[in-house]
């Protein structure tokens, strides 16, 4: 069955009729400022907070800096997720991410948005593919990322540019 509304999407990897709900979960406690500890699971502790130019007390990223490694972290998931259902072979995916607000919003200013207007993700991917599969790859990553369909729903006005280079460049490793 192929898809008829844009040919670059591959088809799911699941039953597209059975809807299967997927929780996630969170606990967090704040003593008074602008740090918070969040509890993932059963791993470490997280925390957020604001630099001190913004009345924090600049001890771990900003809630809206994790956004963005929420979004290079969906990312590459999903650019795992897709190569593999293509077949696509890579060697690795380098990320850079920022993002604009105007903190008048978040100070109360009305009219005023109190998250991000604008973004930007350059992704390097790290493959020997066809200039074809490739493309291929980023329009089924850019449908299928939960992050980066939340930030297009809320309007940011992201610019996401695409770079390949040769497998046999990727230096980086994840620990």
């Amino acid at each position: 069955m192929a898809n008829m509304i844009d040919p670059l999407i591959i088809e799911p990897s699941i039953d597209p009729l059975t809807k299967k709900i997927g929780i996630r979960h969170v606990k967090a406690t704040n003593a008074g400022g602008t740090r918070t500890k969040v509890q993932v699971r059963e791993f470490d502790p997280v925390y957020t907070d604001e630099p001190a130019s913004l009345g924090g007390t600049n001890t771990a990223p900003s809630p809206l800096e994790t956004i963005l490694v929420a979004l290079v972290g969906c990312d590459g998931v999903i650019i795992h997720g897709v190569a593999n259902a293509m077949n696509f072979a890579y060697t690795g995916v380098d990320f850079s991410a920022e993002s604009q607000i105007d903190v008048r919003g978040p100070k109360g200013v009305p009219g005023i948005r109190p998250y991000f207007e604008s973004g930007r993700l350059e992704i390097t991917l790290y493959s020997d593919e066809s200039e074809e599969r490739f493309k291929q790859l980023c329009r089924n990553v850019e449908f299928r990322c939960p992050v980066m369909n939340l930030l297009n729903a809320a309007q940011v006005d992201m610019t996401v540019i695409w770079s390949k280079r040769a497998a046999s460049e990727y230096d980086g490793s994840v620990d």
